[in-house]
């Protein structure tokens, strides 16, 4: 077999592999005033994940929660979002979840669970 350059043996090998699916970009918005999060998987009433389903919460901070920020995002074709960058300290948050005329609410204590993953049915 003729010696064949590094670069056209890689190309060739790639070529020959199966091609995947793309996998869909995860949606993240970031609050940048910790380090929790919150991952959410929402799924429409058959247990199909919903692509745009928005994620709102309002974060209170700061002494005695006078600062407060909100936040939103929408989920991708695999029905997944992350809220990153929540504080450690503040009171339970609560995360609403809707798409179209339905709507969903999640608590997440950061005292108990600081990353916390929320499977959310929409029905």
């Amino acid at each position: 077999m003729p010696h064949l350059a590094p670069g056209l043996l890689l190309a060739l090998t790639l070529l020959q592999q199966p091609a995947s699916a793309p996998v869909p970009e995860l949606a993240v918005i970031d609050a940048k005033l910790g380090g929790c999060s919150a991952d959410f998987t929402v799924k429409d009433a058959a247990g199909k994940p919903l692509y745009n389903a928005v994620v709102h919460v309002r974060i209170r901070y700061g002494l005695m929660g006078v600062k407060r920020m909100d936040l939103e995002v929408g989920t991708n074709s695999d029905g997944k979002a992350r809220v990153v960058g929540l504080p450690t300290k503040a009171k339970p948050l609560v995360f609403d979840i809707s798409k179209g005329n339905t709507k969903a609410s999640v608590t997440q204590e950061l005292n108990a669970s600081c990353r916390a993953i929320h499977e959310v049915g929409l029905k």
